[in-house]
């Protein structure tokens, strides 16, 4: 790549660095500021956005620092422990993510949709309290998914992989490189239960806003009413996820394929300017889908808006 090519995509990354950052640390600024000011027990919600937020600037700023250390110190990369190291932080902030954003689709469709099976109604009932020890569980199981990757950290096979230079591979070197690409595609692999989950979620989210809108047809009380609007921004907000996730995924495995097959720089760095819209931009549809957030938003835009206003810009 060439020197304007290379500052362009790093201009475009710290960008998108920046917005991600702005949008999580607001979110965890305004619920952590209204639970200190309430003084009390902080809200399920508010919980599993702020642990979100958290696992998404972690997420973000090690996106931002593998792909440093690929344009700008690829030497690093020579020897297996500090790319072991930098895969176990984003295998850990991948999957604390996913499941975090999991644990907001099973609150949503727990408070929001309307069925009437005995074990829905339980869980309706206490899901304000599970949410504190689900939170708690999943940071440890992505904390025990992501340990594979820091086995054999001083494996030096990616210097054998990514060699300019034609030789013969030891046995070794191949063995390792089976053996890694193995660990990356199943933990991958793994994220695909939580994303399951938050999928069969959003479908249930549907079938009871179906269910709700035919039920108010029958009463003739019209379409629109708080718990249609509920639903609908429950739908929209799990709908998002899923998106893009799918995108960041995809993102990611082309992301990782720089450790098994030589000459993919570019398509590396493309996949991760694509993998950091994901925790970038999913932010920003939480804040304008959450009523609280929403209005924090507006008053904090109303004073900026305010001061550039008094300085004549």
């Amino acid at each position: 790549m060439s020197g304007e090519a290379n500052s362009t995509l790093m201009i475009i990354a710290v960008g998108e660095f920046s917005v991600g950052i702005l949008g999580n640390v607001f979110i965890g600024l305004i619920n952590f500021m209204d639970w200190i000011k309430k003084k009390k027990k902080i809200a399920s919600i508010d919980l599993i956005l702020t642990s979100l937020a958290v696992s998404r600037i972690c997420l973000l700023c090690v996106i931002l620092l593998d792909y440093f250390i690929l344009v700008l110190y690829p030497d690093i990369y020579a020897t297996g422990k500090e790319m072991r190291i930098i895969d176990f932080f984003w295998t850990l902030t991948n999957h604390v993510n996913v499941w975090f954003a999991t644990c907001l689709s099973i609150f949503y469709f727990f408070k929001i949709a309307n069925f009437c099976h005995p074990f829905f109604l339980w869980m309706k009932w206490r899901i304000d309290r599970a949410i504190p020890g689900i939170l708690l569980v999943c940071s440890a199981l992505s904390v025990i998914i992501s340990l594979p990757v820091t086995e054999n950290l001083n494996d030096d096979f990616r210097l054998c992989v990514k060699t300019k230079v034609k030789r013969n591979l030891t046995l070794r070197c191949r063995e390792n490189k089976t053996q890694y690409a193995s660990i990356k595609v199943l933990l991958n692999l793994l994220t695909l239960f939580p994303f399951s989950v938050s999928l069969v979620s959003f479908l249930l989210l549907i079938l009871s806003l179906w269910g709700h809108i035919k039920q108010m047809q029958l009463n003739a009380t019209g379409y629109r009413d708080p718990s249609t609007d509920a639903h609908v921004g429950a739908v929209k907000a799990v709908v998002s996820f899923l998106l893009l996730f799918i995108v960041y995924s995809l993102s990611f495995l082309v992301a990782t394929s720089s450790y098994f097959i030589p000459e993919t720089e570019l398509a590396v760095v493309i996949g991760e300017l694509v993998a950091l819209i994901y925790p970038s931009s999913h932010s920003f549809i939480l804040i304008l889908g959450n009523n609280k957030l929403r209005q924090a938003s507006r008053r904090v835009l109303g004073k900026v808006a305010h001061v550039l206003k008094r300085r004549n810009f």
